[in-house]
């Protein structure tokens, strides 16, 4: 198995860069509360040294972590390295004010907010795993037989079960909320009806390849594909059949595609399909079997079925272009030549 899946995959890396800042908050709050509880209640000389100690080396790793740069790339592994350091600071608090019983245990519970939020079940899991060994560490100086004695088990599991409880319900608000954003962001990258990308992601993505290609002297083609019996079918049937008409467009074209290549709805009756490393001679075969797909595809409707086609236009990086903008435009006009040689047609841009 590989390490990183013990993480929460359903966290980006956009989503972890927000989730660091609140990390940052937290620890912040931290040094707070215990700076707070060293001027509330003053401790003799060793403890209060102890915990200036801590609360200095504490401070200076969050600002390396966080503001000075230390540690550039937002990832799972910065936070769970953070957690440590966290449990590290709590339990060495918790060791100059009481141990076990130190009126901060509760400053555990940050700790497991910041796993339960950003490191998934299973790590939250060993971080109070982690935190119960402290309990434990903290209690030492009991004797052996106190430690395996059924009053300090209870006594244990009344501290860990609080901290149990807030990971449970804090990793099931953690889930909803990504599932909310998740869905969120799905209805803003991608065209209701058909399902597929809309313009404003296409284009993101189809820059990023653009100059992937342009770094790595790579190829990539795009296809735009038009419906050549929308029109008919929408005065002839409805626009509901139009619209089944578009998804049934959609599910041939998929059908041709990889999984790397993008397609989206590019406005009415068009798409635009990105197929990345795939110089002009592959994308026209792509295209041709797009075509003979929709073709053999007739459109069923309550009397009868209505026969489909397309007509394609193709255009190729850097044969027709040195940027995705240019290679789009030549795709557009090789579409147009499909439809004015008579539809159901390939073209690949001669320019």
């Amino acid at each position: 198995m590989s390490l990183d899946r013990i993480f929460d995959p359903a966290l980006s890396a956009e989503e972890l860069r927000g989730f660091t800042r609140t990390v940052a908050e937290i620890e912040w709050l931290l040094l707070i509360l215990v700076l707070l509880y060293q001027v509330v209640l003053p401790l003799d000389e060793e403890a209060a040294a102890a915990l200036a100690m801590a609360m200095f080396f504490f401070a200076a790793f969050v600002l390396s972590f966080h503001y000075a740069n230390f540690y550039r790339t937002e990832t799972h592994w910065k936070i769970t390295i953070e957690t440590a350091m966290m449990t590290l600071f709590v339990t060495w608090v918790l060791a100059h004010t009481g141990g076990a019983d130190s009126p901060l245990h509760d400053l555990y519970i940050l700790v497991i907010i910041v796993s339960s939020l950003t490191l998934g079940k299973i790590v939250t899991l060993a971080v109070l795993g982690l935190i119960a060994g402290c309990y434990v560490w903290l209690a030492y100086p009991l004797e052996a037989g106190d430690l395996l004695s059924l009053p300090y088990g209870a006594k244990l599991l009344a501290q860990v079960a609080p901290m149990l409880l807030v990971a449970y319900i804090t990793s099931m608000l953690s889930a909803d909320l990504r599932h909310a954003y998740s869905h969120v962001k799905q209805l803003s990258e991608t065209d209701d009806l058909t399902g597929v990308l809309n313009m404003r992601a296409f284009v993101t993505l189809a820059e990023r390849v653009s100059q992937q290609a342009g770094r790595y002297a790579r190829p990539f083609s795009v296809l735009m594909i038009d419906s050549d019996s929308l029109k008919q079918v929408n005065d002839t049937q409805g626009h509901e059949t139009g619209n089944r008409l578009l998804q049934q467009i959609v599910e041939c074209i998929r059908g041709r595609l990889r999984q790397t290549d993008l397609i989206a709805r590019y406005g009415g009756d068009e798409f635009v399909a990105l197929l990345p490393e795939t110089p002009c001679n592959g994308a026209a075969g792509v295209a041709e079997r797009i075509r003979k797909s929709v073709e053999s595809t007739p459109l069923g409707t309550r009397e009868s079925s209505v026969s489909t086609s397309v007509s394609i236009g193709v255009a190729c990086y850097p044969d027709h272009g040195v940027d995705f903008e240019t290679v789009l435009e030549k795709a557009d006009q090789a579409m147009y030549a499909s439809k004015a040689a008579g539809k159901n047609r390939v073209t690949v841009s001669r320019t």
